[in-house]
């Protein structure tokens, strides 16, 4: 009976996780019985914890006792709080061999191979904004192109979507911010997901396009074009000119045709949000083994979301390949210890309410789940906001855990799949890249079975292992990869979801 109601996650830990609603009175473990209510994924303590003391899941400090608990009271935010401890970094303490498999082994998918060699897993046409102000003007092109039938001719081509965001000018025309958005939509001109990209501007906003293709080497062409506004003649004439632009570009992209492609062409983005008590024990770990057996193929993996890794950064370093991928970690952890302080916040800021209601009490015992994701392998790389990938392997790219910023810093360096794991319930959606939905408990799986690819629900229900779920959601990297579509895709989902990482005053 107590085996069936709570989950031990690690034999030193002084807590265990409700895996039903406990009642006062139901059993916990050895002789442990609940004193009150505690929640579905919520905390237990399975023995007396003095106030002051370490509270241990994953075998991990994630909080201090706040007060004196006994031996099954609910461990939650009315009695475990922050504190500080050292971390032991201990830089490449756990690299391993990572066992590769033989090129001629390694799984495939039937992706589209570029003419410089990267590979898509869809074939779009995107326009990109270089300011708020052409956004309507870009919406209205993909709108019209949509509406008019035009696309039926080119089934090759997945469809016209605009990209647009909220900055572009009330911006300094050069540091953290103005690097971000460039990075965001270089990486969005150059990814392999589009087969044409058209860039629309206002004319005389900061974030000038003939900067952004100086900066980063883009050249016109006739699968990339620009224009804007102030030299199109307004809002009608300029829609007008953008459609003929498309029209001009879709015979090409419909020539794109899938092929068998190597796995290690495969870039996932690794994404969680709407996290809850389950997030850690079911679904992250399970995509970890996912990502692990991603890299073993040759592929690559990017984590991201800093404020999400945060006292959990520890395990990282001690998988880095170097001192110098290690201490590139560090440096951000830094940066953002300074970024909430002067802007009046806190790490801990972090869990959401949501977060909350669903078991998550302190930013150490989110980040812990959160960094399961990334599985078990060497970190081969550490990367800023939406900066190119270079590296194979499972690698790090700085971002906020806002999720739709993240993963628009994770497309931006060349994820061309994401997947997202959720335990409250997220509805997130992306274009160009299709994202994959895996949901950690069974009843919110059902509660939005529209929404979710995979039910890692099993795991914690005791009727799958994190390697079943694991293996399950690798094939489906290989078949969303191949054209097979997600839920959000099926959908529609995806048209608003791009939100570069705004840092800096508005001016």
């Amino acid at each position: 009976m107590a085996a069936s109601t709570t989950l031990r996650l690690n034999a030193e830990d002084n807590v265990v996780v409700a895996r039903v609603d406990l009642a006062p009175g139901a059993p916990v473990e050895d002789g442990v019985a609940a004193t009150a209510p505690v929640p579905s994924g919520h905390k237990v303590a399975v023995k007396a914890i003095a106030e002051g003391e370490a509270i241990r899941k994953y075998d991990q400090i994630i909080g201090f006792a706040a007060t004196d608990i006994a031996a099954g009271d609910h461990v939650h935010v009315h009695n475990c709080a922050m504190g500080d401890f050292e971390r032991d970094y201990a830089i490449g303490k756990d690299l391993k061999n990572v066992e590769y498999m033989a090129e001629a082994d390694r799984a495939t998918f039937q992706g589209y191979k570029r003419s410089n060699g990267r590979v898509g897993t869809r074939n779009y046409i995107g326009i990109l904004t270089s300011v708020n102000c052409s956004a309507s003007v870009a919406r209205f092109i993909a709108r019209d192109m949509e509406k008019s039938g035009v696309l039926d001719a080119y089934p090759n081509v997945d469809g016209v979507v605009a990209l647009t965001h909220s900055t572009g000018c009330g911006m300094a025309g050069a540091g953290e911010g103005y690097e971000n958005l460039q990075r965001a939509l270089w990486g969005h001109a150059r990814h392999p997901n589009f087969a044409g990209v058209l860039m629309v501007g206002l004319g005389c906003e900061v974030n000038q396009i003939d900067f952004l293709l100086e900066a980063y080497g883009i050249e016109r062409g006739p699968m990339f074009r620009t224009m804007n506004i102030q030299d199109g003649g307004g809002t009608r004439k300029t829609v007008d000119w953008g459609i003929e632009q498309i029209k001009e570009m879709l015979p090409e992209a419909n020539k794109a045709e899938r092929e068998t492609i190597s796995a290690e062409h495969l870039t996932v983005a690794l994404q969680c949000g709407g996290s809850d008590g389950y997030s850690g024990i079911t679904a992250n770990p399970a995509l970890g083994f996912a990502a692990d057996t991603l890299v073993r193929h040759g592929g690559t993996a990017i984590l991201a979301e800093t404020p999400e890794i945060y006292g959990a950064e520890h395990l990282l370093t001690r998988r880095a390949v170097s001192d110098k991928v290690a201490q590139k970690l560090i440096e951000r952890i830094k940066w953002w210890e300074d970024y909430t302080a002067r802007n009046g916040g806190e790490m801990d800021n972090n869990p959401s309410p949501g977060n909350k209601a669903g078991g998550l009490t302190t930013i150490l015992e989110k980040s812990l789940g959160a960094a399961a994701k990334g599985g078990t392998t060497n970190l081969a790389g550490v990367y800023k906001y939406g900066e190119p990938v270079d590296a194979k392997g499972f690698v790090f790219m700085d971002s906020p855990g806002y999720d739709p910023a993240s993963i628009t810093g994770q497309v931006a360096s060349g994820a061309n799949v994401v997947c997202f794991t959720t335990g409250r319930g997220s509805v997130y959606g992306n274009k160009p890249c299709p994202s994959i939905k895996l949901a950690t408990n069974s009843a919110m799986y059902n509660k939005l079975s529209e929404d979710m690819d995979v039910n890692c629900g099993p795991i914690a229900d005791g009727d799958a292992s994190v390697e079943d779920i694991g293996t399950e959601i690798f094939e489906m990297f290989l078949a969303v990869a191949s054209g097979q579509q997600t839920k959000s895709e099926a959908q529609g989902l995806g048209d608003a979801e791009f939100i570069p990482w705004q840092v800096g005053a508005v001016m």
